[in-house]
Formats: structure tokens, sequence, C-alpha cells
């Protein structure tokens, strides 16, 4: 009776062994099923694959477009302002001509003499020699004498007390400043006017009164 009793409950797990193990397929089978359900949701009809691409043709041409107008853009300043660097230092001639003018009509030995008027010429000459080469390649001086300061093109070093001319107004060039096209190769530095403080006026007016009598 046992033996028979055991080799029942054998079969009962064999059985139930076998059962799960189909059920384990079934659910295999089924996942299977769904992910090839899923696969054809979502593939594409032909008019939208179509679509598709002309969505990304027209996302590349328009990517394709953009880097051209980038290069030609380059290629338009380098053409233009290749020789900034070069003009901006080069702009030194002219400072150095300018010094050196001032050095010698400061020299107590040369000043009114026939040698200092020849010097002073020749380097006259070369100065419009070098503005004229600048202005053939764009490169020109910034007019600022008794114009309004603009921070774009001027720096203001002093301020003058003047109450002839607006306040803000340029009366001095310290250094000349320029341009390359619509570029500025460096600023002018000036020295721009302000109203005389009226305590200093009354002084002075004081001071007039009483020669005066």
């Amino acid at each position: 009776m046992e033996k028979e009793q055991e080799q029942k409950n054998s079969e009962d797990n064999n059985s139930s062994s076998t059962k799960s193990e189909g059920s384990s397929d079934e659910k295999i089978s089924n996942i299977n099923l769904d992910k090839e359900a899923q696969e054809k949701k979502v593939e594409l009809s032909p008019e939208e694959k179509i679509k598709e691409l002309e969505d990304k043709l027209t996302r590349t041409f328009a990517e394709m477009e953009n880097q051209r107008r980038r290069y030609d853009k380059e290629k338009e300043e380098a053409y233009e302002y290749g020789g900034y660097a070069f003009a901006k230092e080069a702009l030194n001639l002219i400072d150095n001509l300018e010094r050196s003018k001032q050095v010698l009509e400061n020299d107590e030995k040369l000043k009114d003499t026939d040698a200092l008027k020849k010097i002073l010429e020749h380097l006259q000459i070369i100065n419009k020699d070098i503005i004229s080469i600048f202005s053939k390649n764009n490169i020109k001086p910034i007019e600022c004498i008794n114009k309004k300061l603009d921070p774009n093109f001027h720096q203001a070093m002093i301020e003058i007390e003047d109450d002839e001319k607006e306040a803000g107004t340029i009366i001095q060039e310290i250094q000349k400043g320029f341009t390359m096209k619509d570029r500025l190769l460096r600023p002018s530095l000036v020295g721009v006017s302000k109203k005389i403080q009226k305590n200093e006026q009354e002084t002075h007016e004081n001071k007039e009164n009483t020669e005066n009598k």
C-alpha cells in the first residue's frame, strides 16, 4: 500500500511540474505576441515614412544652408578685416612721429633753427603719407574737436573748465583715434569741457571788481 501511495504522489508531482512548465511557456509566448503586436503598431505606413524622410531632408538642408552662411560671413570678414591687427599696430608709427615732433620742438638748442624747420617739414610729409595710405585702406582718423563726447569713439581723460563750451564738448585731443570701415581701431583720447564751479567764478568776479575799484 505504501509503495502504491508513493507512486501516486510521484505521478502527481510530475503532472504539476509539467503544468507549471506549460504555463511558463504560455507566458513567454504571450510576451512575444505582445511585442510583435507593439512592433506592428509602431511600424509606420509608407506615407508616414515618406513624410519622416522629407522632414529629415528639410532639417539637413537647413543645417547645410546655415553652415554655408557662416562660412560666407567668416570669409567676408577675413577679406574685409584681415589687416585689422596689423593696422592697429601700425598706428604706433603715427604716435612715434608725433612724439618725435614734440621732443624736437621742445629742444632748446634746436628752437628757431633752419635745421628744426626742415626736420619738422619732413616729419609732416611722412605723417601725411601714412595717413594717405591708411585712408586708401579705409583706415580713417576720428574727428573729435568741438564734437560731443561719444563713448563709442572717444575716451575722456581729463575735464577742462570752460564756460564758453557746452559741458561734455571735446576741446582737446590727447591721442588721435582711428576706425577701420565700421570698426573702431582705437578710441580718441580727449579732454572735455565742464562748467566753471560757482565759488571759483564768484571769487574771480570779486577779484576783478576789486581791481577795477
